[in-house]
């Protein structure tokens, strides 16, 4: 990796011999998780790896991506609602286990055909640049989805299910917006988690369940927004989506990065391996 990076400054930046005349270079591991801890379970090792980063249990950044059970996942703000219960019994009728997550915005759905991406980073001031990283990373998933042939951009869809304004979509042939991605972020003393849950194939599943839950929950939604990328580029698998998320990351990294003055070297790490480390609590 540290090779590329050389090669790539010495074809693009004259008279730079190296990446360490301007760069910062620090190892960020990537895990693919192969096997379920359990809904909850997944949900929550999000939570285990940024406070294990945070103590220094495990050297920072990691990113760690899998393939989630089917799971409706709900905000706080839906366990208020009147019809929040009704929402639970719909969702496991459609065989989706209902969850409440930590983090803010309404109900969301995926199943094993979504990719969860969670990225996980100490930083001395984790709320600086808050705001700068839902960018970043909505401009690294759109990168990514449209390499792959999807006319994909950031931006909330009137009538989108958990709306929020780093949403990221597609627009099909037909001019049709479908809603494929949405963003979260958690901030401690010392770390950030940015979580970001993609529709990759069937999604008509997610429309069905969540057309179920947000009429159970009185809320907006319009089901036509609801899609997977796989409505955009026919026969695109989450394993593409996957490989060409690995390529954007070495791409990037090559450009410093975040905040534009480091780069990484990628190292992969086994689940199996990552589990020793930081066991779920």
């Amino acid at each position: 990796m540290v090779a590329y990076a050389q090669k790539w400054f010495r074809d693009n930046a004259p008279g730079m011999t190296g990446i360490e005349e301007c760069v910062t270079t620090r190892m960020l591991n990537w895990v693919e998780q192969d096997v379920s801890l359990g809904v909850a379970e997944d949900l929550a090792y999000s939570t285990d790896l940024l406070r294990a980063v945070q103590h220094g249990t495990i050297t920072g950044p990691i990113v760690r991506t899998y393939r989630p059970k089917p799971t409706v996942s709900f905000g706080q703000q839906d366990t208020r609602m009147d019809g929040y219960e009704r929402a639970r019994e719909l969702s496991e009728q459609r065989g989706f286990a209902p969850v409440v997550r930590r983090v803010g915005g309404r109900a969301a759905a995926y199943h094993p055909g979504s990719l969860i991406i969670d990225r996980i980073q100490p930083e001395d001031d984790a709320m600086f640049g808050f705001r700068n990283r839902f960018t970043y990373f909505g401009d690294l998933l759109t990168a990514t989805l449209k390499q792959l042939g999807a006319n994909a951009a950031v931006g909330e869809i009137p009538g989108e299910y958990c709306a929020g304004e780093y949403s990221v979509h597609a627009v099909l042939d037909s001019g049709q917006r479908i809603k494929l991605a949405g963003t979260a972020q958690r901030v401690v003393k010392g770390a950030w988690l940015f979580s970001t849950s993609l529709v990759v194939e069937d999604g008509r599943s997610v429309r069905e369940v969540l057309t179920d839950v947000y009429d159970a929950l009185g809320l907006e939604f319009d089901p036509a927004t609801a899609g997977a990328v796989a409505d955009a580029v026919p026969g695109l698998t989450v394993e593409d989506v996957t490989d060409e998320l690995l390529a954007q990351y070495e791409q990037r990294f090559l450009q410093g990065g975040i905040a534009g003055q480091e780069t990484y070297e990628l190292a992969t790490m086994e689940w199996s391996e990552l589990l020793a480390k930081v066991p779920p609590v």
